[in-house]
């Protein structure tokens, strides 16, 4: 016991201050709890700082780039087009810091006490923070446990120097000449296409038999057309043998169908997957049980083993996903608040921004088979649409599932520009329980991405206007 440890007390701790973590701080203050919110990093977690947000901006600056070279079909053509990546880094750097700013500020205006540093579990309704010079214990009536994850490491591609995870590629102050990408998920699938639109010679290998494994195999086809079309080269079925740093990069050496190869790069980049940050905080100590991967079990309110203690976002089971922990956060605070709230992860949408983007809620195809759904999946393309046609960006469709017996709406899956922004209104009416009819009947402005959601729907309903 640190000598004047007196122990302070509050009403909630939340321990990680990310995406679940000041949403779930948040919200329980809003509900009346007195709430301390412990972070050992910097505010806004993996999301705000070192995933979601400097990704998208590397991104965007990248089609930016792109764009500004390949514009002749429409007229417009551009000559020493030049790139300045230490700019490029410093936008991606003020729409960082912007964003953790508004969380400190939204935490502060909501009376969240924030204490820096790392958090220990004694037991059940105790834990301390450490930092380098001191330790204090809090005693709370609940606890909110939102720590994310880590990129996971494997054998013979060590973290550091010329083997980056998400964070290194992120903040690379050069554009790589070459790049490989160890594995063809969407961190890998995403950075890999932001690389090769500043010009990077992009390799992937994955070692399943296709990139993008949680998307449907017609979805991620007009994704591969286009990285091939970037000049991207990706390898299937490729295991990931050794990483052997040279003297100006770094030599991949790789296993296809039984054959050793080898591939030479400035860096390589590894993205193969997360592991649960549960690791050391004395969860097991304080009676939290936890699975086989280190997650912790969890019931409809995210309560774990332990009544007091909480757990979101991607400590849980379930995809590792920024809004599906901002999401549990609101219940779990609730739940605390003693309000009957619980998840339910049927409007649960997935995103990936590559080109084209690839979103999806609810069920697939294969869902619904599996499960032996009575469907119909009504398909509307992008290249029948007015406003896809004037912005020159054409590849991929809407699909929508329905129940044959009355049409309702269970799931959906969108390819193509904006896809982001047009499975908002898909989720609504899968959560709000529609059917293809209330969609159609739904006046859409024109000419927009959207209407693509209505065309789709009175194909479901037998009635289409703008497709056979």
């Amino acid at each position: 016991m640190v000598v004047g440890d007196f122990p302070i007390e509050t009403d909630t701790i939340v321990v990680g201050a990310g995406p679940g973590g000041y949403v779930a701080a948040i919200r329980a203050a809003q509900l009346g709890q007195k709430v301390t919110i412990v972070e050992k990093g910097n505010l806004g977690g993996v999301c705000l700082n070192v995933g979601c947000i400097p990704s998208k901006a590397l991104l965007n600056v990248s089609h930016r780039y792109d764009h500004a070279q390949h514009g002749e079909e429409l007229g417009v053509k551009a000559e020493n087009v030049t790139l300045d990546f230490g700019k490029v880094q410093d936008f991606k750097g003020s729409v960082v810091n912007k964003l953790t700013g508004g969380v400190e500020a939204l935490l502060k205006g909501n009376k969240v006490e924030i204490v820096k540093g790392e958090a220990y579990f004694v037991d059940g309704n105790s834990l301390r923070v450490m930092d380098e010079t001191s330790a204090q214990t809090y005693n709370f009536k609940n606890a909110i446990v939102a720590t994310g994850s880590r990129p996971i490491e494997i054998p013979n591609f060590k973290f550091g120097g010329r083997v980056l995870d998400s964070t290194g590629a992120l903040n690379l102050q050069e554009v790589p000449k070459k790049l490989v990408v160890v594995g063809g998920g969407y961190i890998g699938s995403e950075l890999g296409t932001a690389y090769a639109n500043f010009g990077t010679e992009v390799t992937i290998l994955e070692g399943a038999k296709e990139i993008l494994g949680g998307f449907e195999k017609q979805m991620v086809a007009p994704v591969k057309k286009k990285m091939k079309a970037k000049g991207m080269t990706i390898e299937t079925e490729a295991l990931a043998k050794s990483a052997e740093e040279t003297e100006n990069g770094v030599k991949v050496t790789y296993e296809v169908k039984g054959e050793e190869k080898t591939i030479e790069a400035d860096y390589v980049l590894v993205t193969v997957g997360r592991r649960p940050n549960t690791d050391e905080l004395g969860l097991s100590e304080a009676g939290v049980k936890l699975t086989d991967r280190g997650l912790v079990e969890v019931d409809k309110q995210g309560r774990s083993s332990v009544n007091s203690i909480f757990a979101i976002g991607d400590i849980v089971p379930g995809l590792p996903l920024a809004h599906k922990a901002s999401y549990e956060a609101k219940v779990a605070a609730e739940a605390i608040a003693g309000q009957n709230a619980e998840v339910d992860y049927i409007g649960m949408p997935a995103v990936c921004f590559t080109e084209p983007e690839l979103a999806q809620v609810g069920y697939t195809e294969a869902q619904a088979k599996e499960e032996g759904i009575a469907y119909k999946a009504s398909k509307f393309p992008y290249q029948a649409n007015g406003r896809a046609l004037s912005l020159n960006d054409t590849d991929g469709f809407v699909k929508l599932i329905t129940l044959k017996e009355d049409d309702t709406l269970i799931g959906a899956q969108v390819v193509g520009t904006s896809a982001s922004d047009v499975i908002s209104e898909l989720g609504l009416a899968i959560e709000a329980g529609m059917n293809a009819e209330d969609i159609a009947l739904t006046v859409h402005a024109h000419p927009t991405l959207g209407e693509m959601s209505m065309e789709a729907a009175e194909k479901a309903i037998g009635l289409p206007i703008h497709t056979m």
